[in-house]
This record gives C-alpha cells, structure tokens and sequence, in this order.
C-alpha cells in the first residue's frame, strides 16, 4: 500500500520501510508513504502505533533496517556521517513538543543555533522576518525562562524555519500548549505551507489540529491503515475510534 506518492516527485519519501526495535519489536513493518512539495500532512495512530518512529525515519534520524528512505533527493541509508547530519542540516527543520531551546542563549542565538552548528553563514535578515512572522519581534534578547510556553513553542518554530529549510518535522508541536496557543502554532505552520511551498510532517493525537492538515496518514500496528483528505476534527475523530476498537 503507497500512499500519498503521485507524479510530483515527493521532498521525502518511504518504500517498503521496516523498523524493528530490540530485535522483536516491529515498529514499522513494511510502510511506503511520500510527502509532497508545499503539502501539511498529520500522522496518527494509537499509542505504540509506530507514529513516532516513521517521523525520524523519513526526517533522517533514524535508519530502517529496511527499505528506502530519501530525503530532498538523497537516500538516506546510502549516507554516512557527517553526510547525513550535512543534508539534515540543510533540508530539515524539528518542532518538537519540548521545545529543546538552550536556556543559556537569548532568542535570537537559539533561533540562528542550527546555521551555525552547520558552518553556514545565517541569514539574519529571514531571521528577523521569521521572528516577526511568528510574533516575537523586539524579544530577540530575551532569554527561553523569560517566555510563556507558547513563546517558547514560536522561538522553536522560529529556529525550525530561520533555515529556509524544505521540510518540517513535528512530534506533537502543540501537545503542551493551551488550546488558544496551540491553534497560533498551527495557523503558523499552516501560513508557512501556503505561502512558501515548504512541507510539513506533524504527529499528534488531537483531531482538531489534525485538521489543519491537507491530508492525514493513519498508522495501526506499525502499518499504514489508510488516509483522509481535507480532513475534519469529526471525521479523524471517527477515524481514530474505528482504530482503537
């Protein structure tokens, strides 16, 4: 079953992707799905569904053992270090649930962080565009323990695409935000999607962010279990129960 590959070739993709953890747990067993170009796609699934696992494999985090995984043109298993971290670096974006800033740097050095990590020269003007698009205009100097949680969650979205990056991977981007915060994010990333082609791969559990999605993709046990278009918070949520039946 291949979902979501069509004539556009795809900016991330997986073919017959299998995981299998402490040599008996199969976390994905044998997923093929791509990611198109300027497309919001939600993953769910129940706990333990392998939802997670086929995020940082398609983002480059973690390697099948087997079948194919290609990332902005690159197979991702073919790659060696520091190779792979080089393509990551340049082609993905990570919003996490954590937020994973540095306490000790303002906003401004968590956001730029990434481009010098990779020994790019940062582009401080998008930067500070990125920073105002996100409403954290006149914060660049406050430090991560001075922000709300939302802030927080827009300085990580901030550093995310300050990297003009082509794909964004999220693992519950909006879990540990209140519901008025956490419709910001994803109006955000939805904006993002609209306006600069770029692409966005979000887990959640919550149907009403699933449908700020164009699309979700469902997994059940490590397998895809299909997908929704034009997806409404009724509709996943009806979904979601059929699953955990």
């Amino acid at each position: 079953m291949v979902v979501g590959m069509g004539l556009v070739p795809d900016v991330v993709s997986l073919t017959e992707v299998t995981k299998v953890y402490a040599g008996r747990v199969r976390a994905l067993d044998r997923v093929s799905v791509g990611f198109g170009r300027g497309s919001f796609t939600a993953v769910m699934g129940p706990s333990g569904s392998g939802k997670s696992t086929l995020l940082h494999c398609a983002a480059g985090l973690d390697l099948p053992d087997g079948g194919r995984v290609v990332l902005a043109g690159q197979e991702v298993g073919a790659l060696r270090e520091p190779k792979l971290t080089a393509v990551r670096r340049r082609h993905v974006g990570f919003v996490f649930q954590s937020f994973n800033l540095v306490d000790a740097l303002t906003v401004w050095d968590n956001v730029l962080l990434p481009q010098r990590f990779a020994g790019t020269r940062p582009d401080k003007a998008w930067a500070r565009e990125v920073l105002q698009r996100v409403g954290l205009g006149g914060r660049e100097r406050a430090r991560p323990g001075e922000l709300s949680g939302g802030q927080q969650q827009r300085v990580a979205l901030a550093r995310a695409l300050a990297g003009r990056p082509e794909v964004i991977f999220g693992d519950e981007p909006t879990g540990a935000l209140d519901l008025s915060t956490g419709r910001e994010v994803l109006g955000l990333l939805r904006g993002f999607v609209d306006s600069s082609a770029a692409t966005v791969v979000m887990v959640t559990h919550d149907p009403a962010a699933a449908a700020w999605a164009d699309r979700v993709v469902f997994l059940a046990d490590g397998r895809l279990a299909g997908e929704l278009a034009s997806p409404t918070a009724e509709l996943v949520a009806a979904r979601m129960t059929e699953l955990t039946r």
